[in-house]
């Protein structure tokens, strides 16, 4: 689906919403004409209650296949909004490696109900899977490949292929009575081999194998450089335990690429567009306080300075805290307008919505770190009305700073400027300039 009939489809539920219309039909037409992981975007775009008001017009079945595609975030919300009754329908009948992507967060009372609900295969893969940290292959490994022993014909072979058949597959693999794994046989070799023919007789070849210990990412960039659709994995005895293919191997490429961007701006990549105000401020403000830290580090320096400086030392010391305060806000707001961007989530209709909730997490984080700094500055300076200069300076740039990170990437996009490239140049000369102009504006008003 084109990214402009995306957006159209956003803004027909949300005209929807607005003139308080029925949403049946447009809840069929999504259903029909989207894939999960892209309603799992889609619902992103509209605050909670809306956002729950479509959710239970799609069927049980639709429901749990977004639900999978969510990111965690977007699942706890809707988890915490709805009672058990409607919880529990969507962790039946799961595979273990939808409910291994699941845990993260999960409540306990979920994973236990969702366990009950799986085969008996299925509980021994979730289980041997949980013997592996998250950052391990183990933890990851699909348990779709296809293995026979030895001993079979290559008719049990052929039958077992054409009755999984899993994607990306271009190997059997050959097991002994133990499970360790002899060799792999490729299927256009299989497909023209008699019937009647044992395995242990057939010239199969030996294969790159994968140690389920080892690092995921390490694992993934194997995998892609291989060559191979997917590639085995054995465990510290040689045993076969499952496999890695190529479309996993790029997913979670892909996430940790994601993931080292948003980490960058101090954000999770799991942030969803209208999480609560709350959350959103306890996500920024461990980053506003490391970056405090190097403000305040840089400022320590040109205080070294200060007897060479004349009756405005303190404000030229503090001036870099001003502007690294306001930087740091907006690239956050910055880096997740973006992202909304990207995935056509923000459109005309719900732009005013998300600039008031990042003004809201702005006046949260503003008022607590303007408090913090102020006391900081009086106990450095001990002067109170500087103090209150610095207070109002970082409040008023934290909150410009979130107004043009929701605005600068908007007007950019509008333009056909990539502000994915600029946006975070312009966003740091608004907060500069603003940040400095009102703290040495308030400055000349209360300190001379």
């Amino acid at each position: 689906m084109s990214l402009e009939l995306f957006t159209e489809y956003i803004e027909k539920t949300n005209e929807r919403f607005e003139n308080e219309l029925d949403l049946g039909d447009i809840a069929t037409s999504i259903e029909n004409d989207l894939l999960p992981e892209q309603v799992a975007v889609f619902l992103e775009a509209f605050p909670l209650k809306p956002r729950l008001n479509l959710w239970k017009l799609f069927s049980n079945e639709f429901q749990q296949n977004i639900f999978l595609e969510m990111k965690n975030e977007s699942r706890q919300m809707l988890l915490s909004a709805m009672d058990d009754d409607a919880c529990l329908p969507l962790f039946d009948r799961l595979d273990a490696n939808s409910l291994l992507e699941l845990t993260e967060g999960l409540s306990e009372r979920f994973i236990e109900y969702a366990v009950t609900k799986m085969t008996a295969k299925q509980k021994e893969h979730f289980k041997k899977a949980q013997d592996y940290s998250d950052n391990e292959l183990g933890h990851w490994q699909s348990f779709d490949e296809i293995k026979v022993s030895e001993k079979l014909k290559v008719s049990s072979a052929k039958k077992l292929y054409l009755k999984s058949q899993p994607m990306l597959t271009d190997y059997i693999y050959i097991i002994d009575n133990q499970s360790k794994l002899l060799g792999g046989l490729p299927l256009t070799q299989l497909l023209i081999l008699d019937d009647d023919t044992i395995l242990a007789d057939v010239d199969y070849q030996e294969v790159q194998c994968l140690e389920a210990s080892k690092d995921v990412d390490e694992a993934s960039d194997e995998v892609i450089s291989s060559g191979k659709a997917a590639l085995p994995i054995i465990d510290e005895n040689g045993c076969l335990t499952g496999r890695l293919d190529l479309h996993s191997a790029y997913k979670f490429k892909e996430e940790l690429k994601d993931n080292q961007l948003f980490q960058s701006a101090g954000l999770s990549e799991e942030e969803d567009l209208f999480s609560s105000v709350w959350l959103s401020s306890k996500n920024r403000a461990i980053w506003l306080g490391i970056n405090l830290l190097t403000a305040f580090l840089a400022s320590w320096f040109i205080g070294l300075f200060e007897a060479t400086l004349q009756q405005v030392v303190a404000l030229a010391v503090l001036m870099p805290v001003v502007a690294s305060m306001g930087g740091i806000s907006g690239s956050q707001t910055l880096t997740l307008i973006i992202r909304g961007l990207a995935l056509g989530q923000i459109t005309e209709v719900n732009r005013q919505s998300i600039l008031k909730k990042e003004l809201k997490v702005a006046a949260i984080n503003g008022v607590l770190w303007a408090t913090v700094i102020g006391w900081i500055t009086y106990g450095w300076f001990s002067n109170p009305m500087l103090s209150i200069t610095i207070c109002i300076a970082i409040l008023g740039n934290i909150l410009v700073a979130s107004l043009s990170g929701v605005w600068v990437p908007w007007l950019l996009n509008k333009l056909n400027i990539d502000p994915a490239l600029s946006g975070a140049v312009i966003l740091t000369t608004v907060t500069d300039i603003f940040g400095f102009i009102a703290f040495l504006g308030c400055g000349t008003l209360l300190l001379l």
